[in-house]
């Protein structure tokens, strides 16, 4: 039997159950623990599936993009918690990341720097390495192409110069875009950063094609060089 401290959800006020909360209050009504509760489905004999979803946000500080880099394996260590529910879990936190990309991605012009930033953090926001990417644009500031230059270590990638150019000219492109991300979560660029963003400008120059900022990518913020006067 359930202590009166942890009951199951159907014995629980309707507008405390997360699936009817979710019909009569709409989803943003919701936490994020109820949300996962829906997606586990049940708890176990001593735990609600609401307060075993909080266990497992406590577990990653709640921050759900540390939830979404968890493995099967890794839900699966939770009592309560088997494969097919792991699973579930993934999946749906692979689903919200990918729909933020589209919807970024969907708004294709380029206006600031915010947008860069939500087309390229779903990419390489949240990676383990470094990697260097180039957006190419056409002369009204749309996204042609998106294309990875290089990947690297942990600290560090190379991008060449050649390369760029080269792909830029192929596209047709009028502008570009540069971005790459920092694993270390720290945004401020480098030295080397800043030498190789001067040296892609002056090369793009003479090809008359603009290098309108670069972006550094971190999981939950971002560091622009225009925004900060630095192009």
């Amino acid at each position: 039997m359930y202590s009166e401290n942890n009951k199951g959800i159907k014995s629980w006020a309707e507008d405390d159950r997360p699936r009817e909360k979710l019909i009569l209050k709409g989803k943003a009504a919701l936490s994020d623990a109820e949300l996962i509760a829906i997606l586990i489905g049940s708890g176990s004999r001593n735990e609600t599936a609401v307060d075993l979803a909080k266990r497992i946000l406590a577990s990653v500080q709640n921050n759900l993009n540390e939830l979404g880099r968890l493995s099967v394996n890794d839900l699966t260590q939770f009592k309560g918690i088997g494969e097919a529910k792991a699973i579930s879990i993934i999946t749906a936190l692979e689903l919200g990341k990918r729909r933020r990309h589209e919807e970024a991605v969907e708004r294709k012009k380029v206006e600031s720097s915010q947008h860069v930033f939500d087309v390229m953090q779903p990419i390489i926001g949240d990676l383990p390495h470094e990697e260097f990417w180039v957006l190419f644009l056409n002369n009204h500031n749309k996204i042609m192409v998106k294309s990875c230059i290089s990947k690297g270590a942990i600290n560090g990638t190379l991008a060449d110069v050649r390369i760029i150019l080269r792909e830029a000219i192929g596209h047709q492109a009028t502008a570009i875009i540069l971005a790459h991300n920092h694993p270390s979560g720290n945004q401020k660029p480098s030295l080397a950063d800043q030498k190789i963003t001067k040296k892609i400008k002056e090369a793009g120059t003479i090809m008359d094609i603009s290098v309108l900022d670069h972006i550094i990518v971190c999981e939950q913020s971002f560091f622009s060089f225009a925004d900060e006067g630095l192009l």
